[in-house]
C-alpha cells in the first residue's frame, strides 16, 4: 500500500470531514495532529504535467490560482514542499 493510501485511510477514520484537493492523491505525504492533509507541491505539480500534458510553469500558476488560495474552512488541506 502506498503512503498516499495509507494516509488517506487513517484520516477517514479519525477525522472523516477532513477535505482533499480532488485530484491529487498521489501527492499525499502526510497528515497533521488536528487531521489537516499534507500535499507535497512538486509532486502535485508532476501529477498536472503528467496528466494533462502542461508546462512546470503552467502547472504551478494554475495551482496558485485554483487550489493555493482557496479557503474552504479550518479542514483546508496544506500544500508544503520539500527544500532541495
Amino acid at each position: 500500500m502506498e503512503i498516499y493510501q495509507e494516509v488517506l485511510e487513517e484520516v477517514k477514520e479519525l477525522h472523516p470531514d477532513s477535505l482533499k484537493a480532488d485530484g491529487f492523491d498521489k501527492a499525499i505525504i502526510g497528515y497533521t495532529t488536528q487531521g489537516l492533509i499534507v500535499y507535497e507541491v512538486d509532486k502535485m505539480i508532476e501529477i498536472l504535467v503528467t496528466r494533462d500534458g502542461i508546462s512546470h510553469l503552467d502547472a504551478l500558476e494554475y495551482l496558485d490560482f485554483n487550489v493555493f488560495g482557496a479557503y474552504l474552512g479550518d479542514k483546508t488541506p496544506i500544500y508544503m514542499r520539500k527544500p532541495e
